[in-house]
């Protein structure tokens, strides 16, 4: 056997023994968000065996399919949407019906970079295909699934909230905040760190930007959203620790970043 067929056969092995068991034995990271994931060595596998709960991907419309990267230039033939992340997904589902063995249900977040409402409309009938892991939209009624799919990026939502059935929900932005009507189609709202706070982690975050952050936090969470940032600091330092303290301490719900295992250290270390 060659060396490149032992290579492939190995990889393999390992991705069928990732989902053989689903995820049982790992305890989720409810606060942990995979940016870019699909940039990692294993895609969708390295954040499932860290216990990331939220998943980030960037999609791309060409020619009817939907391709996996950051920008056009990335695109691979072979990176789609369904062969990265929802045919995995689907054959890691547990006998609990979910990715964890906890009843955790997983997050992908969607971030559609090319046209709106052309891409959406795809996303949704692919989706579709695979609505029995999904949480679905029916008028006012929500149906929780293993994966709750969340759009971001280029959103069309004025389409999204027309639909009578739908199997993703919208990345709100601030402009939803204190808007109880507005959950339904936002769980989650999320927001650029450097465009609402000067503080990047140096010394102690100042007093009025605290107050403020919690102010943030405390009317979505009235409303029953979540909150992440993005753009905080993410390169090993202690820095990026001082602002992932000061955001765990003031309840935001998703904490994303590039470094799942650095990440990973930091949340197990901080719950203990």
């Amino acid at each position: 056997m060659t060396l490149l067929k032992v290579l492939v056969l190995g990889m393999f092995l390992i991705l069928i023994q990732t989902c053989q068991h689903g995820e049982e034995s790992v305890k989720p990271l409810l606060n942990a968000h995979a940016h870019n994931d699909y940039n990692h060595q294993r895609p969708l596998f390295d954040a499932l065996s860290n216990g990331f709960i939220s998943i980030e991907a960037d999609i791309h419309l060409l020619h009817d399919s939907l391709f996996v990267a950051h920008d056009s230039i990335d695109i691979k033939k072979s990176k789609t949407l369904q062969s990265l992340y929802l045919d995995p997904l689907k054959k890691c589902i547990t006998g609990n019906n979910f990715v964890y063995g906890d009843s955790a249900t997983l997050i992908l977040l969607i971030d559609i970079k090319t046209d709106s409402l052309k891409t959406y409309i795809r996303l949704h009938e692919i989706l579709e295909e695979y609505k029995d892991m999904l949480t679905i939209y029916n008028g006012n009624k929500q149906i929780s699934g293993a994966i709750s799919v969340i759009i971001s990026g280029n959103r069309p939502i004025k389409y999204i909230k027309s639909q009578k059935t739908r199997y993703a929900a919208i990345d709100g932005r601030f402009d939803v905040l204190g808007s109880k009507d507005e959950a339904f189609f936002f769980p989650l709202v999320s927001e650029n760190w450097n465009n609402y706070f000067s503080w990047n982690g140096e010394g102690a975050m100042p007093q009025e930007e605290k107050v403020k952050l919690q102010e943030i936090i405390n009317s979505l969470h009235n409303n029953g959203q979540m909150l992440r940032f993005w753009a905080t600091p993410d390169s090993e330092s202690i820095q990026r620790e001082n602002v992932w303290n000061e955001l765990l301490a003031a309840g935001v719900d998703l904490i994303g970043s590039d470094d799942l295992n650095g990440l990973s250290i930091f949340l197990k270390n901080y719950q203990k």
